[in-house]
């Protein structure tokens, strides 16, 4: 049986193992196995860096679509805070589940463990 790709069954929430069971409970919560084949998830500790890595893809982005904005239309300074900080919360809390996926299956395939002396 061939694994899935990581950034594929990461990005989709699934499996490290199968590709095919939920990964996720609820939003962030981890399912306790995967209900296709049973892997279970205890190993997986993604920490801060899903957090991190949705930082540095929201921030730039939306630093790039202000300026756009900004050079393109004339709007009042507060309207940037009425487009951008929705935008900003909607970005970090749509990409947070499949980068935390991506994540996990990547620990997964790379065996990767907590590290001790």
């Amino acid at each position: 049986m061939t694994q899935p790709s990581p950034i594929l069954s990461g990005l989709r929430c699934r499996c490290p193992r199968c590709g095919r069971g939920r990964l996720f409970r609820s939003y962030l919560k981890l399912a306790p196995a995967c209900s296709a084949c049973n892997l279970d998830y205890g190993f997986a500790d993604s920490g801060d860096g899903p957090a991190v890595f949705v930082i540095f893809a929201v921030a730039p982005l939306i630093v790039i679509l202000a300026l756009i904005v900004d050079a393109t239309f004339t709007i009042q300074p507060w309207m940037h805070l009425v487009l951008w900080i929705p935008a900003t919360i909607l970005l970090c809390l749509g990409l947070l589940p499949p980068f935390k996926g991506v994540l996990i299956n990547l620990q997964y395939r790379h065996d990767a463990r907590e590290g001790r002396p």
